[in-house]
């Protein structure tokens, strides 16, 4: 039995370079990351972070929380119709092409997927090519979706607490007086492979070449399946990390309340059919309650009369290796009082060798950074703050 499961894990995970959703998810990275570095460009003249940023935020941490839920789902013997698969991935092309990445939750596509099947085996509807597969789902309704949907929930938060602040992008932005100000926004990808049951032979056509084994009298194909899930969020009124954290934490908060709902599912059928509406209807509202908290608040990133406000670090660079952080508000610089950027830059020409700043921390406490300058250092020492009203006019024009 050991040897069965080992051979057809080997097999489900090799087959998991066939799933076209792998790659568009490469491809979709690529274009994010490639749009924010136009747009930081436009905005301060330099890149935060390289254009290859987001592509590697795809995999690494999607595939340990997805392997951790492989665990679970095999183990607990959940099993998904192999239709639900098709058009979990079908509705991932189509909310793509929406441009809104946040579309690209699970509880969308998922959630989409489960009642398109119920649509579809109450009409005797099926799909070209894949007949066999839908075929092959009755018209009772499908609780494991919505469990597998509920984990999903929990690895979203779990990203988003996780993953989601790491190089949040600055921006330029306008307020409602038409100032200058600024933003913090992510626009995230994460791939997350899951381990899924598939119960019968509807992998059979035209799948010929698919693994099948049995447990006891039943069934199974075992398949790795790359889930996408799409996160957005665009930050004015806090730290980048206390807000994205926040929003992660509620996330994970509503998919262990799906998760606990789903299984009653199992004896209520048509319960499962409100716990993923609930689903929906839920991280549609988390959303909408984050930005309306973050509307209400003051302008974080703005125009301070005690110094510069940093809005962003360039890695790697001198104020990166200083230690300074996004948030803080540099006060002086060589023992000079700085309040915009000329001032500032005039102050750091004094001492070409060495730089001394004083830094009121996102705490309200001063403290003292220091550091050599050598040859080849970025000579802005890779500071990023909010524009003045007739720079940041010259880079938008």
């Amino acid at each position: 039995m050991v040897q069965i499961w080992l051979v057809e894990l080997l097999k489900g995970m090799g087959k998991l370079f066939l799933h076209p959703v792998l790659y568009y998810l490469v491809f979709l990275a690529g274009i994010l990351g490639v749009m924010r570095v136009k747009r930081e460009r436009k905005n301060f003249h330099i890149r935060a972070q390289d254009a290859y940023f987001e592509l590697r935020q795809v995999f690494p941490l999607g595939l340990v929380v997805g392997m951790i839920l492989s665990v679970v789902v095999v183990t607990a013997g959940i099993t998904v119709p192999f239709a639900a698969i098709l058009l979990i991935a079908g509705f991932t092309l189509l909310w793509s092409l929406t441009t809104n990445v946040r579309l690209m939750s699970p509880v969308y596509t998922v959630g989409a997927a489960f009642f398109t099947i119920i649509l579809l085996a109450e009409n005797n509807w099926s799909i070209p090519l894949f007949s066999n597969a839908f075929d092959s789902i009755s018209d009772k309704v499908y609780p494991s979706v919505v469990v597998v949907l509920g984990l999903l929930l929990i690895a979203e938060g779990i990203l988003i607490f996780k993953n989601g602040s790491k190089g949040t992008s600055p921006k330029i932005t306008k307020s409602k007086r038409g100032q200058s100000v600024g933003a913090h926004e992510v626009k995230r990808l994460w791939m997350l492979p899951l381990f899924l049951l598939i119960p019968g032979d509807a992998l059979q056509l035209p799948f010929d070449w698919w693994p099948v084994f049995h447990l006891g009298a039943n069934e199974y194909s075992l398949i790795l399946v790359p889930f996408a899930i799409g996160f957005h969020q665009q930050i004015k009124g806090m730290l980048p990390n206390e807000a994205i954290e926040l929003h992660g934490r509620r996330v994970i908060v509503l998919g262990v309340l799906i998760s606990l709902l789903s299984i009653v599912g199992y004896w209520y059928p048509l319960l499962s059919i409100v716990v993923a509406a609930l689903a929906v209807i839920g991280r549609e509202s988390l959303a909408l309650i984050t930005i309306m908290k973050d509307d209400s608040l003051p302008f974080y990133f703005s125009k301070k009369n005690n110094g510069l406000m940093i809005i962003g670090i360039i890695p790697e660079s001198p104020a990166s290796k200083m230690g300074l952080k996004t948030g803080e508000i540099i006060t002086k610089a060589n023992g000079v009082l700085v309040r915009d950027e000329k001032s500032f830059y005039e102050a750091l020409q004094k001492n070409r060798a060495h730089c001394k700043l004083e830094v009121l921390d996102t705490k309200g406490e001063i403290r003292f950074v220091q550091r050599a300058l050598y040859e080849g250092d970025h000579h802005e020492l890779g500071v990023l703050f909010v524009q003045d009203e007739h720079k940041y006019k010259e880079k938008i024009g």
